[in-house]
C-alpha cells in the first residue's frame, strides 16, 4: 500500500514533459560563524548565502514577485557580492516545483565544452596538466549557462517584469556594497593568480593591495552589462558582444589561451531535462539528474540506508552511512556522465533491487575493504572513470518559496574560487572545464564516462534538492556548496532532518561527516574516535559548506542558512 502511495505521488509530481518517467539598510557583515541564520514565516521565505543576495529576493517577493523572480534578482546580486562562487559567467541547476500544477520541473544550465576541443584538452607534452595550470586562464572556461536559464526561468515562470529584477543589483553595482571577512579571506588566498588576468587585478586591487573586509566595492562594469541585459532578455548575451568579449579574453589569455568561439555561444542552449526521484522513510526525495551525479549520488545512498535502522544519531549510524556512501560514490566514479554523449545507466542504478544488493555489501561490524562499482541489471554498458578529475567548491545555493508555494532550488557555481580567474564585463568567467576527466581512457584504454567532448557537459556534483511526504507535499528545499561533498552535505542534512527528528538550523550547524570512499571526513572528534574503535579510517578537518534550507510544517516555512558562510534567511 505505501508502494502504491509513493508511485501515486511520483506520477502528481513528474506528470509534465520534464518528468522523471519525473533608503536601502546595509546587511551585516559575517566573521565567522553566525547564529543570525534562522528565519520564520507564514507566506514565503528566501534563503541565500549572501545578506545582499537574500534581501534582493525577500523584497522581490514583498512585491508579490515568483519565487523564480526573487531567484533571478539574488542570483544577478551574488554575481556582485560573492563573485568568487557564481555569476553570468558560469552554470547552474535548478528545481522548480509549481503549487498550483503539482508539477515538478528540472533545468540544466552546465556550461559546454568548446566545439574545438578534444579528448586531451588538458594534455601538454603527453602528460596531463597540473591542476593549477589548467585551471588558470582560457583553457578550462566552458560556455556559461547561467543567463539563458535566468532568462528561460523568467519566461516560463515569472511574474513580474524582467527589468525590475535587475534593480537591487544595478543599485549595488553602482553605489557600493560592503566587501564582507568572507570574501576578503578568499582574495587573499588567492592573491597572485588573481593578478594573472589585468581586468580581474583591476578589479580586486587598489594599487598593489587587495581590497579589504568592510570597504564599499563599486562595479561599474557590471553595472552597465546588468543595464544592457535588462531591456532585453538573455538571449542576447549569446549573440552580441558579450560573447564576443569573452571568447577575446580566452583565446588572447597568452599563458593558457582557450577554444571557445562565437560559434559555441551560438549553438548553447540550458536544457530541460527529467528530475531524479525516489522514496525514503514515507518521503520522496527529488533532486537533479545527469549531467550532475548530485541526484543519483544521494538516492542511492538513501535506498541502500532504507534497509538499516539508523535513527540512532551514533556512530554505528554513521558506519553504515558512509559505507553507502562509498558505494555510490564507486558507481558515480564509473557511470556518471553527461547522458547526451555517454550510454550511462540513469535511473538503472535506482533500481530497488540492485540497491538492495548493494545494501547487503555493507558490514555492521567492521569496514568494507573492496569498494568497486556494482552492475545494475538491464543496462548492458561498460564504462570506466579512473582518470584524473579536479572538483572544488566555488559554488552557491539558493532556496525559496513564494506565497503560492511555489518552489525554487537552486545551485550554481563557476567551479573553483574566483573559476579561471578571468574577468571581462564585470563578472568572471569560470573553470568548469576541470570538472571533466583529465585522460579520455583508463590503464587499460577503456573509455572514462566524464572525458572531454566537443559540446559536451562536464559531471558536476551539484545537487538542490526537495523533499516531499507521502502526500505529495513539499517539506525540505535545500542544497549546498562544496565541491563533491555536495552530496554528503545534503545527505546528512535530509537524515538529521528525517530520522533523527532535528529542527533544520541544528541539522545545518552540526558538525559535518561524510565519505567519498573508504576514508570517512569529519568535523567531530568525539565521533572520530568512535569510528576508529569500530575500525574505520578517519579524517578530522574543517570542512567547506554552504547550505541553505527551507523546512515547511503546519503551513510556516522555516529558513535556515549555513552559520559557516555569511548565508541568511529572510521572510516577510
Amino acid at each position: 500500500m505505501i508502494f502504491y502511495r509513493f508511485f501515486q505521488i511520483i506520477l502528481i509530481l513528474t506528470c509534465s514533459n520534464t518528468a522523471f518517467a519525473f533608503e536601502r539598510p546595509q546587511p551585516e557583515i559575517a566573521t565567522g560563524r553566525h547564529e543570525k541564520s534562522l528565519s520564520e514565516s507564514a507566506n514565503f521565505m528566501a534563503v541565500t548565502a549572501n545578506p545582499y543576495a537574500t534581501k534582493a529576493a525577500r523584497d522581490i517577493l514583498k512585491r508579490g514577485g515568483s519565487a523564480v523572480d526573487a531567484a533571478i534578482a539574488a542570483q544577478l546580486v551574488l554575481g556582485l557580492v560573492e563573485p568568487q562562487s557564481s555569476g553570468l559567467g558560469g552554470g547552474a541547476f535548478a528545481l522548480v516545483y509549481d503549487a498550483k500544477d503539482k508539477r515538478l520541473y528540472s533545468y540544466d544550465a552546465r556550461e559546454t565544452a568548446p566545439n574545438l576541443a578534444g579528448s586531451f584538452l588538458f594534455f601538454e607534452n603527453g602528460r596531463p596538466l597540473a591542476f593549477k595550470k589548467a585551471v588558470i586562464g582560457g583553457r578550462s572556461v566552458g560556455v556559461p549557462g547561467v543567463p539563458m536559464l535566468l532568462s528561460n526561468l523568467h519566461e516560463r515562470h515569472g511574474k513580474l517584469t524582467w527589468m525590475e529584477l535587475f534593480d537591487e543589483a544595478q543599485q549595488l553595482s553602482e553605489e557600493g556594497f560592503v566587501v564582507s571577512p568572507r570574501l576578503a579571506k578568499m582574495l587573499q588566498h588567492s592573491n597572485e593568480n588573481l593578478r594573472a588576468d589585468p581586468e580581474t587585478q583591476s578589479y580586486f586591487f587598489n594599487g598593489e593591495s587587495l581590497v579589504q573586509a568592510g570597504a564599499i566595492l563599486k562595479n561599474p562594469a557590471y553595472l552597465e552589462t546588468l543595464k544592457d541585459l535588462s531591456f532585453s532578455n538573455m538571449r542576447v548575451f549569446y549573440r552580441g558582444k558579450f560573447a564576443r568579449n569573452i571568447v577575446e579574453k580566452v583565446q588572447n589569455f597568452e599563458a593558457n589561451p582557450g577554444l571557445l568561439t562565437i560559434n559555441d555561444f551560438k549553438s548553447y542552449n540550458a536544457i530541460e531535462r527529467k528530475p531524479v526521484c525516489s522514496p525514503y522513510r514515507n518521503h520522496i526525495i527529488c533532486s537533479m539528474g545527469e549531467p550532475s551525479s548530485g541526484g543519483l549520488t544521494l538516492l542511492q545512498i538513501l535506498g541502500m540506508l532504507e534497509h538499516f535502522d539508523i535513527r540512532e544519531q551514533s556512530a554505528q549510524s554513521w558506519h553504515i552511512i558512509a559505507q553507502a556512501s562509498a558505494l555510490a560514490f564507486a558507481d558515480r566514479s564509473q557511470y556518471m556522465a553527461d547522458p547526451d554523449f555517454v550510454n550511462t545507466p540513469g535511473i538503472y542504478l535506482l533500481n530497488p533491487d540492485y540497491l538492495k544488493s548493494r545494501a547487503a555489501l555493507i558490514q555492521k561490524e567492521k569496514p568494507l575493504k573492496d569498494i568497486n562499482a556494482g552492475t545494475p541489471p538491464d543496462w548492458n554498458g561498460e564504462l570506466f572513470d579512473t582518470g584524473l578529475n579536479f572538483n572544488q567548491p566555488g559554488t552557491t545555493h539558493i532556496s525559496i518559496v513564494d506565497q503560492e508555494g511555489n518552489i525554487v532550488s537552486m545551485t550554481s557555481s563557476i567551479e573553483g574560487a574566483f573559476g579561471s580567474h578571468l574577468m571581462t564585463n564585470g563578472f568572471l568567467l569560470n573553470n568548469q572545464l576541470t570538472d571533466f576527466s583529465f585522460k579520455p581512457f583508463d590503464d587499460n584504454q577503456k573509455l572514462i564516462a566524464n572525458a572531454v567532448e566537443p559540446g559536451k557537459r562536464p559531471r558536476s556534483s551539484m545537487s538542490p534538492t526537495i523533499v516531499f511526504n507521502a502526500k505529495g507535499e513539499p517539506v525540505l528545499i535545500l542544497g549546498s556548496a562544496g565541491g563533491s561533498r555536495i552530496i554528503g552535505h545534503v545527505l546528512q542534512r535530509i537524515i538529521a532532518v528525517i530520522d533523527w527528528n532535528m529542527p533544520i538550523d541544528e541539522a545545518l550547524s552540526m558538525p559535518h561527516t561524510l565519505a567519498r570512499n573508504a576514508k570517512i571526513d569529519t568535523e567531530d572528534h568525539a565521533l572520530k574516535d568512535e569510528l576508529i574503535e569500530i575500525g574505520n579510517a578517519v579524517n578530522i578537518k574543517e570542512i567547506n559548506s554552504g547550505l541553505t534550507a527551507i523546512h515547511i510544517a503546519d503551513g510556516i516555512y522555516t529558513g535556515a542558512a549555513d552559520p559557516r558562510r555569511e548565508g541568511l534567511a529572510m521572510g516577510d
